[in-house]
């Protein structure tokens, strides 16, 4: 060690920490480097993790991780959105048949006044 005005420097060189994220809740970790193909159970969810080889490897597994989160995201999305045409589908078919009847019960009173009239001319 090597002191320098006052505060002590280590000449030894650090060994590179690795950032991942858990494949499985995306939560972030730090571990040293020689942690490096480790298996390890995530601190939030449980499940085994690898901690990657190298912080280039951790960036790809974020990327991956960060990927199917969009996709699962997206999905539920889209399945939400699936449902409200659904239901708004199901709701025009009722505004339809209603109409119909409408149109249907417009023709029976015209011709119903159509009758009365005829008769009441005679």
């Amino acid at each position: 060690m090597e002191q320098t005005g006052g505060s002590t420097l280590s000449t030894q060189p650090q060994s590179e920490d690795i950032t991942f994220a858990c494949a499985h809740c995306s939560t972030w970790f730090v571990v040293d480097a020689e942690a490096a193909g480790v298996t390890l159970d995530c601190q939030k969810c449980g499940k085994p993790t690898t901690v990657p080889a190298s912080s280039a490897a951790a960036a790809e597994v974020a990327k991956i991780s960060d990927l199917q989160r969009q996709l699962k995201e997206n999905e539920s999305q889209r399945t939400e959105i699936t449902g409200y045409i659904n239901q708004l589908s199901i709701q025009l078919h009722r505004w339809q048949l209603r109409l119909q009847t409408l149109k249907e019960r417009q023709e029976k009173l015209r011709t119903d006044l159509e009758a009365i009239s005829v008769s009441s001319a005679k």
